[in-house]
């Protein structure tokens, strides 16, 4: 596993690499990104459950999600499909959200920086034996954000790991 912060813009926004090998086949690892009841499993760091998940998994289409932590408080976050090939990548934006997918700034969550309009999330797998590397971009994160990013999407995958192996 291995991670990188690289400096996107002047303004001070960031693009996170997250390169991880998982114990599982490509095709289960695939359906955890683009199948609602699997996502659900995962999505959201430690302590964090995903109780709303839907997409329109194709290109064009769009997926709104919320992660609940222990105080019952839902984050929302939605965006669209841009580019999807079967078992090799899926690219698509992502911003927070209300309960409907309307568009809200982050500082409705609490949430501090200077972040990019719209968020860009490119995931891409490659199978090996029985294992899958996937390598995890996510641009337009606000400087001071990106290591609590970093942590959230690790977290993420460990739960990923376990309730799919």
């Amino acid at each position: 596993m291995s991670t990188n912060t690289d400096v996107l813009t002047p303004t001070g926004q960031r693009t996170i690499t997250i390169n991880r090998t998982f114990n599982l086949p490509i095709d289960k690892l695939w359906r955890a990104w683009t199948e609602p009841e699997s996502c659900k499993k995962w999505w959201g760091p430690e302590g964090y459950t995903c109780p709303d998940c839907t997409m329109d998994f194709r290109e064009g289409g769009k997926y709104l999600n919320s992660m609940m932590g222990a105080d019952g408080k839902k984050i929302w976050s939605g965006g669209e499909f841009r580019v999807i090939v079967p078992q090799k990548k899926i690219v698509y934006t992502d911003h927070f959200a209300d309960g409907n997918g309307n568009r809200v700034p982050p500082s409705d969550y609490g949430m501090g920086g200077d972040w990019a309009p719209e968020l860009l999330v490119s995931v891409s797998f490659e199978e090996v034996a029985d294992k899958t590397n996937m390598t995890l971009r996510h641009e337009g994160l606000p400087v001071e954000m990106a290591d609590e990013c970093i942590k959230g999407w690790q977290s993420s995958f460990d739960k990923l790991e376990k309730n799919l192996a």
